[in-house]
């Protein structure tokens, strides 16, 4: 079972995580994962973006109330304006693909945000299953700004901006706090570990 992973010149397979050797493949799968900045100008088919979508779709939900929608972005124009809204969003000019996650919170008043999270790191998986790179531009500050250039009803908050396209970079992976130092039980600082 392959993950698009192929080719990859880092491996977690001897890894220990604490304690424990990594050799599950899903979870490999998961740590091998890394915010992609840089993209080949290769195009993406529409093929493969609806088998990210499809996956997407599965994502949990409060009350399965799916309050998301996917606007999938390729034209230049568009790509530039979503590009300008703030200075992080600057990897959407040279990705082949973005897509805007925008969540209607007339239907889940109180979790859209969460659900849209949710749904955006389904696509951000999916992708990475395909072969494919991406990283999730802010968009919460702009949200009127973004509403604006893609004809947004009001009820309709952008949650999230992706680019994403075949990564022309292979980022090392960053170091990550200890599980120690993170990690508490029943209450705050009381020690788990």
């Amino acid at each position: 079972m392959g993950f698009g992973l192929e080719g990859s010149s880092f491996s977690w397979s001897s890894r220990r995580l604490g304690g424990f050797k990594l050799e599950n493949e899903y979870l490999n799968f998961l740590l091998t994962r890394r915010s992609i900045r840089k993209f080949k100008p290769d195009p993406i088919s529409k093929e493969v973006i609806l088998k990210i979508l499809d996956v997407a779709r599965y994502a949990p939900s409060a009350r399965n109330a799916q309050p998301w929608i996917f606007i999938v972005i390729t034209d230049e124009k568009v790509k530039n304006e979503l590009a300008s809204v703030h200075s992080w969003a600057s990897p959407l000019k040279n990705a082949p693909l973005g897509i805007v996650i925008a969540c209607n919170k007339d239907l889940s008043p109180h979790s859209y945000q969460v659900d849209c999270a949710n749904v955006t790191m389904y696509v951000m998986l999916a992708a990475h299953a395909l072969g494919l790179g991406s990283v999730w531009l802010q968009t919460l500050r702009n949200v009127s700004e973004i509403q604006k250039i893609l004809n947004l009803p009001e009820n309709y908050v952008p949650v999230s901006m992706l680019a994403i396209g075949y990564p022309d970079e292979k980022p090392t992976p960053r170091p990550r706090k200890n599980l120690n130092e993170i990690t508490f039980k029943d209450r705050f600082n009381e020690p788990f570990i």
